[in-house]
Parts: structure tokens; sequence; C-alpha cells
């Protein structure tokens, strides 16, 4: 495969746009000011990316064989689990991180969608996270201040 034929300008602009997405998303968590934030999610969407495009590239000739070159995606979200799972912390009876690692895990689901072509399922998908992440998050706090509950600043909710 030669460094810059049309299949490999085209997984290179697959990693970069998953790149985009993840820094999308990534922006809203720098603004909300928490620890996983623009680079974190480029890398997130980046890597689950390369990951997908090479399960493709590198078997998709076993096709049709025992092997299953799909078990290499499905290991993309085990290991994004286990980095979901150390971005949450459970301190004084609160628990802070969890949206950040459901962000984490949809990024990564986004740069496979890249890896697989589907370009506008991916830019649709990181357009809701945003508004979910953006926009829900003042919905939570009116419902939380209409019915007594303390409103958090954006610091303090995860």
């Amino acid at each position: 495969m030669a460094l810059l034929s049309n299949e490999m300008l085209e997984v290179f602009g697959q990693l970069a746009l998953a790149t985009f997405l993840g820094v999308l998303i990534g922006v809203e968590r720098e603004l909300a000011r928490k620890t996983a934030g623009m680079r974190t999610f480029a890398l997130v969407s980046l890597g689950s990316a390369l990951f997908t495009i090479i399960s493709q590239l590198a078997f998709g000739g076993f096709v049709g064989t025992s092997f299953d070159p799909s078990r290499i995606a499905s290991q993309v979200v085990v290991g994004i689990g286990f980095i979901g799972a150390g971005s949450i912390i459970f301190s004084r009876s609160r628990i802070r991180g969890l949206t950040t690692a459901a962000g984490l895990w949809v990024s990564a689901a986004i740069g496979m969608a890249v890896a697989y072509k589907m370009y506008s399922i991916a830019i649709f998908t990181t357009l809701v996270t945003i508004f979910v992440l953006v926009f829900l998050w003042f919905i939570e706090q009116k419902i939380l201040k209409r019915i007594g509950h303390p409103v958090a600043s954006a610091e303090d909710e995860d």
C-alpha cells in the first residue's frame, strides 16, 4: 500500500475527521473544567478509529472464515470501559466523572463510525452528544432548582 494512494489518503481523512469530532466533544468538557478534555476525547476517537481501520485492512481477507475481525472493534469498547472507569470518582457519597466516562464511550463509538465510513452518523452523533452535554445540563439545573435541590456549577456536576 503506497503512502499517498487514494486508499491511504481516505484513511488519513478518516483519522482526521475522527480526531476533529472528538475535539468538538472535548471542548465542552474543557469549558466545564473537567479533567478529560479536548486532547483526551480527540485521542479516544482517533484511537478507536485507528483500531477499527486496522481490523478492516489487516483482517478483511478473513471475512467468510472462522476468524471474526469484528472482535477487534469489540475490544475497543472494552478498553474504553477501562478508561471510563478510571475517570469515575466516588467521594463524600457522591459519584463524579460518570458523564465524562459516558462521553469517552460515545467518542470511541464516533471514531469507530468514522472508520466504517459512516460519516453522517458520526457527525450527527457528535452534534447530539454536544447537545446532551451542553443544553441538557441547563435543563437539568432548572429542574433541580424547581424541585428544591441545590443547583451545582458546571465544575461540581458530572
